[in-house]
């Protein structure tokens, strides 16, 4: 971002974003160039930016530098045009208009160096004042005017000769034409169609019938979802499927017979009329077919990357299950499942390997449900975390069986354990754990999962965790920026225990980066637990800046001041305890219902006059007091504990079920009813009301009420439906 606001940008930023204020936008990129995070300035400086959310902020930085990047584009253009001393006033103020990159590279087309072309070298030999004749429509004979152009020696030999070097002339003079090329362009996305058809060894190519709904597909541009987009530019580069845009070409050939020859009459319209025929099909039209497939391409990929996004979010925000021992379980058949027992805090207790499944030998599976028995009672585990991989239907039967035996309450919940394998491997779990297998950290990281959602996966690749739809087919380095921000999102929102935070989740903590994260853990290990924010400034690396944007967003509990367990800033403690004075509380009362009684009746704009602190600020002040420590996730659905197992035999049509959202997408949602595969709820069986997008309805780690609609045990398919088939 540039370090001084140009006012042509801020006004064309502005009429972008009409439900922004000038001044909300002029003061959120004022702070965005002064370093400050978006997290930051989305919680701590509402009064300035009237109280625009982090959506809103990122939208106003993404819309600056899209025209920061258009203007420094124009800039180029004009240059380069200016130097060829080809530059007019009109053509200046085109691209001064100009509100697109295309539009201005559509503008600069003539002008841009290219090879040599049959017109490049047409014109070279002096043709270009016969082509440029030829546009006049004057009412002479042609080969009186192309006689004078003959010359042998320069190739033009014969009047065919000069007719084809000046259909050249005009055939690129046409295609490089702004005002045609944005026509043809607004008409094809709007009236063409996708057309796909399977190749003649594609259905070979095709054995599990992947693409087979695409093997004579027809869709109009303007209503191609991003799914069959993405499905489609699949089967087209693993070559089972072929595609066209097609489009009635008869519009833009009379669109361009009217702006070329209009109602001209006279010799040289059909040699004109040849040009722009053959411009459109060979140049123009081409060419947009390209642009237009890229565009879906990009739409498609934007979408898919949002849908991952919002997912990936929803899945960091699951509900915490606090102050639970947990038994993290790795099922597997041959190489036995791998069991960790984490106390209520996450650490680390004792693991364990048993073989509850074949090819394991009888011994070892008679053996196994006496030592997950004794394991659990000896470490009184109340909550057992079961990995969905491989063995995971099998292992869910095995514990079920166990708890039978067992007169307490243990629960036990299916985790996706999706992207696992890639944290046990990493470098962070060997440096956490050192002594153990890949498949004994995987057991703690499941177990975690189940304990702190947000603290576990953020050790991992995003991309891991399996809550998209064609996440591969996307551009990494766009997928892997929405899901940094959306990661950064999440842990700002909840914010976390300094005290017991990893590496990994405070790197992603406003204003801090890996090498500060490293010294606040070290800082930590060397002088004990932290009991006052204050002592972040000792942290090597950690200066001023640092400290003001991440500080609000870590807490102590059980420190010395208890406003350091709030997401009150320290620059707002004044205005704290001056409303507890006034009040005739101090922060011990926190918490206490005459404390919580009287905080909600005062008048919160007097206040802000007192304190000299803004409205907002004093808002947020009262809800942090009246919950300290408060976690954002504790609102959300709670995973479902399980008692006993079900198959996808036991299954009947007409069946209530609740279970869990797994993966959101375009067309429906798939939810873990707890058989062995995930049933599908599609779109239209989400609610009575259209909807265009599941997420309207829908979350991952949501918990939904489902009816059994269909069982394809073949297949091993499931649908379901959230409508209730009685009502």
């Amino acid at each position: 971002m540039a370090s001084e606001l140009d006012p042509t940008l801020l006004h064309q930023v502005n009429d972008a974003l009409s439900d922004i204020t000038q001044h909300q936008l002029t003061a959120t990129l004022s702070l965005l160039n002064d370093g400050n995070t978006i997290p930051f300035v989305a919680r701590y400086r509402k009064e300035m930016t009237g109280s625009l959310d982090e959506v809103q902020i990122r939208t106003i930085q993404d819309t600056w530098q899209h025209f920061e990047k258009l203007a420094i584009r124009k800039a180029e253009v004009t240059k380069q045009i200016t130097e060829q001393q080809a530059m007019t006033p009109k053509l200046a103020q085109q691209i001064s208009a100009a509100t697109t990159l295309q539009a201005v590279e559509d503008l600069y087309l003539p002008y841009k160096q290219k090879r040599r072309t049959k017109a490049t070298i047409a014109k070279e030999k002096g043709l270009l004042p016969f082509a440029k004749w030829l546009l006049t429509f004057a009412n002479q004979p042609l080969d009186q005017v192309a006689t004078t152009y003959l010359a042998p020696d320069q190739g033009l030999a014969t009047l065919a000769d000069v007719y084809a070097g000046a259909h050249e002339i005009l055939a690129e003079a046409f295609g490089e034409e702004a005002s045609f090329r944005a026509f043809i362009r607004d008409y094809t996305r709007s009236h063409a169609k996708l057309v796909v058809t399977v190749k003649p060894k594609g259905a070979t190519l095709d054995e599990d019938g992947v693409y087979q709904q695409y093997y004579d597909f027809e869709q109009p541009l303007i209503k191609m979802a991003a799914y069959q987009t993405l499905a489609i530019n699949r089967g087209e580069k693993t070559d089972i499927l072929k595609v066209n845009i097609a489009v009635d070409s008869s519009a833009i050939l009379n669109f361009l017979r009217f702006r070329i020859v209009g109602h001209h009459q006279g010799p040289a319209v059909p040699l004109v009329t040849e040009a722009y025929t053959d411009t459109y099909k060979r140049f123009i039209g081409p060419a947009i077919e390209r642009e237009l497939r890229r565009e879906l391409t990009d739409t498609a990929n934007t979408h898919a990357i949002q849908v991952f996004g919002t997912n990936l979010y929803h899945l960091l925000m699951q509900a915490p299950m606090k102050g639970q021992v947990v038994l993290g379980f790795d099922p597997a058949y041959r190489t036995g499942c791998k069991l960790a027992v984490i106390d209520a805090n996450g650490k680390f207790l004792t693991k364990l390997v048993i073989y509850p499944h074949k090819p394991a030998p009888t011994s070892k599976r008679q053996a196994a449900a006496g030592q997950l028995h004794d394991l659990l009672e000896q470490y009184q585990v109340t909550m057992i975390a079961i990995g969905n991989g491989t063995a995971s239907r099998e292992s869910e039967t095995f514990v079920a069986e166990v708890l039978r035996g067992i007169p307490r309450d243990i629960s036990y919940v299916i985790v996706n354990e999706a992207g696992a394998s890639v944290y046990s491997a990493s470098q962070a779990a060997r440096d956490e754990f050192p002594d153990l297998h890949v498949e004994e950290r995987s057991a703690i990281s499941i177990g975690r999962r189940l304990q702190d959602p947000l603290a576990e996966l953020v050790k991992i690749d995003p991309q891991s965790v399996g809550v998209g739809q064609y996440q591969h087919d996307v551009p990494n380095k766009d997928l892997t920026a929405q899901l940094d921000t959306v990661v950064e999102t999440a842990v700002n929102q909840v914010g976390i225990n300094l005290n017991t935070a990893s590496a990994e989740l405070l790197t992603h903590i406003s204003g801090l980066n890996q090498t500060i994260a490293t010294n606040i853990i070290t800082f930590r290990n060397e002088n004990g637990r932290y009991t006052d924010r204050r002592q972040l400034k000792q942290v090597p690396r950690l200066g001023p800046k640092a400290y003001e944007q991440a500080v609000g967003f870590l807490r102590i509990i059980g420190g010395d001041n208890p406003l350091d367990n709030t997401d009150i800033h320290p620059e707002s403690y004044r205005a704290a305890n001056q409303i507890l004075t006034e009040t005739g509380f101090d922060v011990t009362h926190l918490g206490e219902p005459t404390f919580i009684k009287t905080m909600r009746t005062l008048d919160q704009q007097a206040l802000a006059a007192e304190t000299k602190a803004g409205v907002e600020t004093i808002t947020d002040i009262i809800a942090s007091l009246l919950k300290p420590g408060r976690d954002l996730r504790d609102d959300m659905p709670a995973p479902l504990l399980r008692h006993d197992v079900l198959t996808i035999e036991d299954l009947q049509p007409g069946m209530k079920l609740q279970g869990t959202v797994r993966n959101v997408i375009d067309f429906g949602a798939f939810v873990d009813i707890g058989v062995k595969h995930d049933g599908l709820v599609h779109i239209s069986k989400l609610t009575k009301r259209f909807v265009k997008n599941p997420a309207e309805i829908v979350s991952v780690g949501d918990i939904v009420t489902v009816w059994v609609e269909e069982i394809d045990q073949k297949r091993q398919r499931i649908q379901l439906t959230m409508l209730d088939p009685n009502q």
